[in-house]
């Protein structure tokens, strides 16, 4: 068996919370000492030298009572009115609660189609790796506001595995109301027993998944089971673990039992494969031998390196990297149209904010973005 993972010991971290732990259902309020709680034990991981994100649910709970909404099944329209009501609360128990600690939050609010959509995928990713390098927390929530029945993700299980493959976290953690995966649900079948490690998610491992539990949640563990699919193929280690205790990722590091399903070995890989061989190449960079060898180095591709572009194409689409001799040297997705482009390929980095009259980022190419064929 691989190696188990240990939480907080990652360079990059999902923290996905549910409105169920959130939320004093009977008073329809943030329970704000188990928040603080939380981020405290952010701020613990952060001065560690881990990175946080925050996937918080909740905001059409704490909009319920005020809205006279104390149906538990809401229609559409008033799931998206409530969200926008409640997003406010939601953001602002957030921001004092990390404020607290000397932590400054930001708020995202992401579609399905945000992560489907590869050029606001790409936006996205850029946002978020911005603002951890700001020393940020960003806290996201699915955009309830506007999100129908047909694009929404549904639950923010989900939302969080898309943000860890999004942002290539390291480790994933769900907080619930139970402390992992058992072979049966441990609140009818007293002989349930709690499955510490999951290696690889088989069918019989997807059938221990049960039905949604009451109240304002819409999640459980059917829906846990299809976010460790994608986090773990995406090369991010999973883990479900008990939420309703103070300082609940503390008690994760000190060693509270929790379920882990460990990262497929090719999971990072497999995107690079998706890369270099499945996407039709809209354009064509020339670069010169100097960024040829940079690029045999694992380094990314800069404009100064490019010597001759043609094609048409938008941030985000695929592209192909030739040395002068016409050889085909790599695969990549480029940072910026060709409009764009066209305007600082043999220019320095530093010479892009002048050209273009924005500040874009420093490669045409990022290596996270490009395979060598």
């Amino acid at each position: 068996m691989s190696e188990l993972p240990v939480f907080g010991k990652a360079r990059r971290i999902i923290v996905k919370i549910g409105s169920a732990l959130l939320v004093d259902e009977a008073k329809a309020a943030p329970r704000i000492a188990w928040l603080e709680g939380v981020a405290e034990d952010i701020a613990a991981l952060r001065a560690a030298g881990s990175e946080v994100i925050v996937v918080s649910s909740g905001a059409i709970a704490l909009a319920r009572r005020s809205l006279k909404l104390t149906q538990k099944k809401l229609k559409l329209e008033e799931k998206q009115a409530a969200a926008a009501v409640g997003q406010i609360r939601l953001a602002q128990a957030w921001a004092e609660g990390l404020a607290k600690q000397g932590l400054t939050a930001a708020q995202l609010l992401l579609t399905l189609e945000d992560t489907e959509d590869r050029r606001r995928y790409l936006n996205a990713r850029e946002t978020l790796n911005t603002l951890l390098g700001f020393g940020c927390i960003p806290v996201i929530n699915e955009n309830d506001t506007v999100a129908t029945a047909e694009i929404r993700f549904g639950d923010n299980d989900r939302l969080a595995a898309r943000v860890a493959e999004m942002v290539q976290a390291d480790q994933l953690l769900l907080l619930s109301d139970i402390d992992g995966l058992y072979t049966a649900d441990p609140r009818r079948h007293a002989d349930a027993k709690h499955i510490p490690v999951v290696e690889h998610i088989t069918d019989d491992i997807e059938a221990m998944g049960g039905e949604p539990p009451p109240g304002y949640s819409s999640g459980g563990m059917r829906t846990k089971l299809v976010a460790a699919r994608i986090a773990t193929n995406a090369g991010c280690a999973m883990a479900i673990g008990l939420g309703h205790v103070e300082r609940p990722l503390r008690a994760l590091q000190n060693g509270a039992p929790c379920t882990w399903f460990l990262p497929n070995p090719e999971g990072r890989s497999a995107r690079k494969r998706w890369i270099g061989g499945s996407l039709q190449p809209a354009g064509v960079l020339v670069v010169d031998e100097g960024a040829e060898k940079a690029l045999k180095r694992g380094k990314s591709l800069l404009p100064a390196g490019v010597r001759e572009l043609t094609g048409g194409f938008e941030r985000g689409d695929a592209i192909e990297v030739r040395n002068a001799e016409g050889r085909v040297l790599a695969r990549g997705l480029s940072a910026y149209s060709s409009a764009d482009a066209v305007k600082i390929i043999g220019h320095q980095s530093s010479e892009i904010e002048a050209l273009l009259g924005w500040r874009g980022r420093d490669e045409v190419i990022h290596r996270d973005d490009l395979v060598l064929m």
